[in-house]
């Protein structure tokens, strides 16, 4: 019951986005942080609430990162409101909280079940559907997608001055290298190399080079 009530809060919260955090990247997410805490033995409830609810506190679509904690804490409090539920509460807040790439300045996630969901997460984030989220993020925060030759990296992490392509170095190609999971591991392999073929095609195409012979 409380993962139905779920469902309908974060289609309700996140129906309209259109920044490639909607409801379809949590539909994603979750499916996959089940497939990931089945093969790891991890808490399968724990997992998949984690994971419906996660983006309803992403500081990206909230006014601060406490109002997003706090609105989806107030939420858990409402729908699970024994005391026996408490650990639960407080599991899935530990990992929504920690969970965030951050610039890579967050501390490592320290539980089985949050290891899970943030490689659910960070999968989704890469390979065919990662490129076509972020270009998605960039055209919702009215950047532009290439600027050759512009050095971004000392703007910071998120900064709107930074253009889509600069995005790939900045996260998505790190990514990889940041999985939790051994299966998590196999699968970002596959779509990071995805990203850098496209990378290469789009450098081709962007200076007209494609139609040349090699």
């Amino acid at each position: 019951m409380i993962l139905e009530q779920a469902e309908r809060f974060v289609q309700d919260t996140l129906g309209s986005d259109r920044s490639g955090h909607d409801w379809w990247h949590i539909y994603r997410v979750r499916r996959m942080a089940l497939e990931l805490a089945a093969l790891e033995g991890a808490d399968l409830f724990v997992c998949e609430l984690a994971a419906l609810l996660h983006d309803v506190a992403d500081e990206k679509l909230n006014a601060s990162k406490e109002a997003g904690l706090e609105k989806v804490s107030s939420w858990l409090k409402r729908h699970l409101d024994d005391p026996q539920d408490e650990p639960v509460i407080l599991h899935v807040m530990s990992i929504i909280s920690t969970m965030s790439y951050n610039g890579g300045k967050n501390p490592p996630v320290t539980t089985l079940e949050g290891k899970v969901v943030q490689d659910a997460d960070r999968l989704d984030a890469i390979g065919a559907v990662g490129i076509a989220r972020t270009f998605a993020y960039g055209g919702s925060k009215g950047r532009s997608i290439h600027e050759p030759g512009r050095d971004f990296s000392e703007n910071g992490y998120r900064s709107e001055e930074n253009t889509t392509v600069h995005h790939f170095y900045d996260k998505l190609l790190r990514l990889k290298d940041l999985m939790n999971t051994e299966h998590a591991r196999r699968l970002a392999e596959n779509r990071h190399r995805f990203m850098e073929q496209f990378l290469d095609q789009f450098y081709k195409e962007w200076e007209a080079l494609d139609g040349r012979d090699a």
